[in-house]
């Protein structure tokens, strides 16, 4: 009697704990997962991380929401990520901005290293040299002459100090010889409503941001900042084409966690986003923003942690040389 009663109990005690197993699968796999987008709603990292949402809800099958915290060019939002629970459900949508730049820029309580584990580039996005609609200039050589003639008469938007917006103009000031104000905004959604509206002059954009406002005719768009054209907007052509040689730059989305998730659970979500990043339509959605795709080899943890290691070796000195930083 005394065995049975034994038997039975030891029964009951592992149908209790699959019953916990299956439970906390279950309740795990119904979790919403949480995407920051460290800039405003409406600018191009929240254009491209709410393609991403929909596609990784689809990819992992349970709720991705996408949460907006901007400030300090990304640096709020990235810090908050940083001191989330390393359990997959916080993710970032980082850019060159919040995972290199800032690091030389800002004066921040978290490594834009050692404080994320990453997952994966999600696409290349070149910058366009935009100006106002009813500026006097019809390329990028009559913008770079009537700059000269108006010396700090201009102003340009930026994303905030140490922006892809903010370096990029830097640098074009650095090899045109001009002078321009510029006004820091939230984010790039902001600056390109200012822009639209006429009260700014200049934005160096992303073509996430500006590429359907130049199909609009809102603003004008002089140049493409990549080596070659992009597909969106195959008309607009390139710095070294327009008379500005050697004036490259791109911008780069990618997903990271917080550091210590996992390792089973940073591949499950690896996996997840290669897949969303093989379908057409949300390939067709980034391209018709002039996303450029990296290539399989490149979507993996390790390339992606070698190329943040790349781009800070590239452009940490370049930011502390033009004393770039927030106090």
């Amino acid at each position: 009697m005394l065995h049975r009663l034994a038997i039975a109990a030891t029964l009951t005690a592992c149908a209790l704990t699959v019953g916990g197993e299956r439970a906390d699968a279950q309740s795990s796999s119904l979790r919403t997962m949480t995407l920051v987008v460290p800039f405003p709603a409406g600018g191009p990292t929240d254009t491209i991380g709410r393609i991403m949402a929909e596609g990784l809800q689809s990819s992992l099958g349970h709720t991705v929401i996408v949460e907006n915290v901007a400030g300090a060019t990304g640096s709020i939002g990235t810090g908050k990520v940083a001191r989330s629970n390393a359990d997959g459900q916080t993710l970032i949508l980082g850019t060159i901005a919040t995972h290199v730049f800032n690091g030389a820029a800002y004066p921040l309580k978290y490594d834009v290293v050692k404080d994320f584990e990453p997952i994966s580039l999600i696409a290349f996005d070149p910058q366009i040299i935009a100006v106002k609609k009813d500026l006097p200039v019809t390329d990028l050589v009559q913008l770079i002459s009537w700059l000269k003639d108006n010396p700090n008469k201009a102003v340009a938007g930026t994303a905030g100090i140490g922006s892809t917006s903010h370096v990029s103009a830097v640098k074009f000031q650095a090899l045109t010889g001009t002078q321009f104000t510029f006004v820091p905004y939230r984010g790039l959604g902001p600056a390109m409503r200012d822009l639209v509206a006429g009260h700014i002059d200049i934005l160096f954009d992303l073509a996430a941001n500006s590429v359907p406002q130049v199909r609009a005719g809102t603003i004008k768009g002089l140049a493409v900042t990549s080596p070659t054209r992009i597909a969106s907007a195959p008309e607009i052509p390139t710095a070294d084409e327009a008379g500005l040689r050697e004036f490259h730059f791109v911008n780069w989305h990618a997903i990271w966690a917080p550091r210590g998730t996992p390792a089973a659970v940073t591949a499950r979500l690896n996996a997840a986003v290669r897949k969303v990043l093989t379908d057409p339509s949300v390939l067709k959605r980034l391209a018709d923003i002039g996303q450029e795709i990296p290539s399989p080899e490149r979507q993996t943890p390790q390339a992606l942690a070698t190329y943040q290691t790349e781009e800070i070796a590239r452009w940490w000195p370049v930011i502390k040389a033009a004393d770039i930083r927030a106090e």
